[in-house]
């Protein structure tokens, strides 16, 4: 069933002077503008386009694709902000508005946001940066270790709340940050613990003798790649490291430990060397 606010595979049903008309299943049939009509398209073929009201609150489809669809969240320059809300540009020709009642702290022009699409009463597409009130803030079925898609979306002085896998909210702690994050910037992550609260701790990087094998088999391929020598030494300073490797000192200093117990490599100040 096709849903405004979101990318559709609509059938072309009729073509008309100033456009095609799609069938959009409970929604009736929707028009295609002429500007976005592809070439060597035909009444019966199916097309992919992008619902939403225009202007005059009618139901229109576009082959643009918008930034965000419904249901997901997105860093979002604002426009204009008026009496009625503030203005963000989406992608589309018809800016997303984020109702003062949905805006966590008051929205200025020019700035960007993390917001999360949605559909208000009236039908159109809208936007709040109050995430908490659309995403969940405790624990579904994730498990420590598990390896989750991130979105940084705000900054405190714990640290930096991310979006999980789309759904959850969740905290990356300072303590666990190794460089500086970005809001809106998407990366791999893994579920560190779920606390008493049933709230969710994140890190970056994966954790364990797993996460160790895994950085020793790169460090064995480096040393293989530059004729078995490196100056990367446990003295090393950590951003000298994380710039090869990203991952921590402490890590990289225990995994050369794990090498050397194992004799893949043998330590001096200066150098590390393969066996």
């Amino acid at each position: 069933m096709a849903q405004v606010g979101q990318v559709n595979r609509l059938k072309i049903i009729k073509t008309v002077e100033f456009g095609l008309y799609v069938d959009a299943g409970s929604l009736g049939e929707v028009l295609l503008p002429a500007r976005y009509v592809p070439d060597m398209v035909e009444v019966g073929q199916n097309i992919e386009v992008f619902i939403y009201l225009d202007s005059q609150d009618r139901l229109v489809a576009t082959t643009d694709k918008p930034l965000a669809s419904v249901g997901e969240v997105a860093y979002l320059r604002v426009n204009q902000v008026n009496r009625t809300g503030a203005f963000m540009d989406w992608g589309m020709p018809k800016d997303l508005m984020v109702p003062f009642a949905e805006q966590r702290v008051p929205m200025e022009e020019g700035r960007s946001y993390c917001v999360f699409l949605y559909i208000d009463n009236t039908g159109r597409v809208a936007a709040s940066s109050k995430l908490s009130q659309y995403l969940h803030e405790k624990n579904g079925d994730f498990k420590s270790g598990q390896e989750v898609g991130l979105q940084v979306v705000s900054r405190s002085d714990l640290g930096y709340t991310a979006v999980i896998n789309g759904t959850h909210l969740g905290l990356i702690h300072n303590s666990d940050i190794l460089y500086p994050l970005r809001m809106g910037q998407k990366l791999k992550g893994y579920i560190k613990g779920i606390r008493p609260d049933h709230k969710i701790n994140l890190r970056i990087q994966r954790h364990g003798a797993a996460a160790r094998d895994e950085l020793g088999q790169r460090i064995l391929a480096f040393l293989a790649e530059n004729n078995g020598e490196s100056d990367l030494t446990d003295k090393s300073s950590p951003e000298a490291i994380f710039r090869v490797y990203r991952t921590s000192k402490a890590n990289y200093k225990k995994t050369l430990g794990r090498l050397y117990k194992a004799q893949k490599i043998t330590l001096s100040a200066e150098k590390i060397t393969l066996v």
